[in-house]
């Protein structure tokens, strides 16, 4: 099984779909670095050797950002904004959406379920 970046990679995808199980390598970062390393996209993650293993390891680490460092950046950048006060870092403090979408109806993914209005009572059922 190959382990790159602390994440195993599953062994019956193709190594270029197998590389995107890593945080931060998107389809194309995945071909550019197989590519790179001269690796055949079609091949399976179990057919590659050792060799190849540590040459596309090493590609990662020296030009991608993965995993632990790119979350640990981006959650600084979120915090940043909300410590600087600007609208994008206000919106991440109370939970909506930072892009300009509406959220008179809709965003209930980051607004979270509907809370109850204060005239509305839940019906009991007469028995």
């Amino acid at each position: 099984m190959s382990r790159i970046a602390g994440v195993d990679l599953p062994k019956s995808k193709q190594i270029a779909i197998a590389l995107t199980y890593i945080y931060g390598i998107s389809r194309t970062s995945a071909q550019q670095i197989l590519s790179e390393a001269g690796v055949d996209f079609s091949r399976k993650a179990d057919a590659l050797s050792d060799q190849e293993v540590a040459k596309i390891q090493d590609i990662i680490n020296q030009n991608y950002k993965v995993e632990g460092d790119l979350r640990k950046e981006i959650s600084m950048n979120i915090k940043r904004l909300m410590d600087i006060g600007s609208y994008r870092g206000l919106r991440h403090r109370k939970g909506l959406p930072t892009r300009g979408q509406r959220t008179h109806t809709n965003a209930r993914t980051r607004k979270g379920p509907r809370r109850a209005t204060v005239g509305s009572k839940k019906k009991v059922a007469a028995k």
